[in-house]
Order: structure tokens, then C-alpha cells, then sequence
């Protein structure tokens, strides 16, 4: 279907538990997304884990924080912004609307007390249990439309509010006005009111939406393209498996070992006139690709 912003979004698929095998079969071996709505209920960290929770139990950590400032030459592939201490930012977020999110922060490792809150779902993935990352937003703030640099398999677990997750399969990309030598869609785009006079072929993506709760759930296979806002302050978590389609794995060695430091080095080199040779390099390509024939 088509939403009032002319984006063809398809709900999720929700099932409120899953079986080993049905999550393998239905989901993971087709690459398709899910919404699981009672995965965590048996965590203490679905009756423990909300903002003022965090903030008691690790209130004095200084995290990283960014906002939704364009990319520029000036920083370095996910540097972060500015810095505070987890009481104030939590304070922030609860007192009025921000662009300040933390995002891939490994909370876990640096409040292990945390690990004891939550297990990995025995569902047929093989997790990376050294990476368990903890994001966190404010009312209406935005995770520009991206992929994963690992091409992981995710479990996305959303705590205290709400948010809304959009979805594009790898096979949209050549819609989506992808950067060169980056993980990201222009930054321009605005997917929840598109110009499509400016970038038409967003208008032949098919995509995905949900909302997601406290509690619940999102499968994101691998290298699947996502947005997310905050539609209340809140925080998620992320467990990340490995990709199991070795052209995946390939790719998440060659942006991991090559393509973030080689992007870095130019940043540093060209300066902005390499983030806009990027940026005009996405309209080029996309339109190139979507030319009729």
C-alpha cells in the first residue's frame, strides 16, 4: 500500500511468540521482517528497564551522543558529536523533544549489573554476545535511513515509549539515492514527506513500517535498510547475529577493513568537497538506474 506520503510501506508481520523453527523458515531463511511482541516478557528487563531505571544505574557514565546535523568533513565515521553524563542526558530527554541520541553505545560492557536483565533467545541465530548495543532518543528524533556496516541479523528490542522503524530490503537500493563509499540514503530525503518531484524513484520503493512498544520485538535481516524515530523518549536495544549469506559476510569484511577507512581518509584529504562529490554521485546513479528503457 501506499501511505499519505506516497511511500509504498507494508506493515510488518506481528506474532505475539515464535517457534525455533518458524522464526528460521517463515522469517530468517526468506530474509523477512517480523514484529515478536512477547520475545522479552520473561526478562526481568521487560518489568525493570525505563529511562529512570538507567539513569540510577548509570547515571555517572559520560556516553556519546549525536544529533541529526548533517555529515561533514569535520567528523570521522560514527565520531559523536558531544559528550555528557547519562543523568543529564536522560534529564534532557525526559524535559522536552531533542536531536540528541546515543547510538551503538556499549552500555552492557560498561554496566555489566545489565547483563543479568536480559538472555539471548534461543531462536536459531548465531549472536555476537560481545556486542549488545543500547540506542536511545528523544521525542521525534530521527536514525537517518542507513544499513548496518556488518550486514548483521537483528533482534531490535524497544523499551519505555514507542518508535517507528521503516524498512527497505537490499533489493530497494537502487530506489533509495544510496551514498558512495557510505552506509546511508542522502540525508536530504525526508521519508516521512518525500519530495518525489526531487527524488522520484523513491516513489518505486517497496518498504516496510511498524510501530514498535514497550517490550517488543523487530527482525531486521541482514542488510536490510532502516529509519527510526523516536516517537516518545525512549531506548532500544540490539542483538546481533552473524550474517548467514556469504556475499553478506564478504561485504560486511570489505566495509569494515576497507571502505569506513578509505572514506575517512578523503573526508580528511578533499574535506566537504568530497561529502557533496558523494551526495551528487547518489542523484547520478539512482537516475542512471531508473531510466526508462
Amino acid at each position: 500500500m501506499k501511505t499519505k506520503n506516497q511511500l509504498q510501506l507494508t506493515e510488518i508481520p506481528r506474532v505475539a511468540s515464535i517457534t525455533k523453527r518458524e522464526f528460521l523458515e517463515n522469517y530468517v531463511k526468506p530474509q523477512k521482517p517480523v514484529v515478536i511482541e512477547h520475545l522479552a516478557e520473561d526478562w526481568p528487563a521487560y518489568q525493570k528497564w525505563d529511562l529512570q531505571y538507567i539513569k540510577e544505574i548509570a547515571g555517572e557514565k559520560i556516553v556519546p551522543l549525536y544529533d541529526d546535523r548533517p555529515i561533514s568533513s569535520k567528523f570521522k565515521f560514527n565520531e559523536p558529536h558531544t559528550r555528557m553524563k547519562m543523568t543529564e542526558y536522560i534529564d534532557l530527554l525526559t524535559s522536552g523533544p531533542t536531536s540528541y541520541r546515543i547510538f551503538l553505545y556499549h552500555l552492557l560492557k560498561e554496566v555489566p549489573s545489565l547483563q543479568q536483565d536480559f538472555k539471548f533467545p534461543d531462536i536459531g541465530l548465531r549472536f555476537i554476545k560481545k556486542l549488545p548495543t543500547l540506542f536511545f532518543g528523544g521525542e521525534n528524533s530521527k536514525v537517518f535511513m542507513h544499513y548496518d556496516i556488518d550486514f548483521a541479523n537483528i533482534l531490535h528490542f524497544h523499551f519505555h515509549g514507542k518508535k517507528q522503524c521503516i524498512l527497505f530490503p537490499p533489493s530497494e537500493t537502487k530506489y533509495l539515492y544510496k551514498v558512495p563509499h557510505a552506509l546511508i540514503s542522502r540525508e536530504d530525503i525526508d521519508f516521512h514527506d518525500p519530495d518525489l518531484k526531487k527524488f522520484p524513484a523513491l516513489a518505486k520503493a517497496k518498504g516496510f513500517v511498524t510501530e514498535l512498544k514497550h517490550g517488543e520485538c523487530l527482525y531486521m535481516p541482514e542488510g536490510y535498510w532502516h529509519q527510526m524515530t523516536y516517537l516518545t523518549p525512549g531506548f532500544s536495544m540490539s542483538l546481533r547475529a552473524f550474517p548467514r549469506n556469504a556475499p553478506n559476510f564478504s561485504k560486511a569484511v570489505y566495509n569494515l577493513l576497507f571502505m569506513r577507512h578509505f572514506d575517512n581518509y578523503m573526508r580528511k584529504w578533499k574535506g566537504q568537497k568530497w561529502i557533496d562529490y558523494k551526495n551528487e554521485l547518489a542523484i547520478k546513479r539512482t537516475e542512471k538506474h531508473n531510466k526508462p528503457i
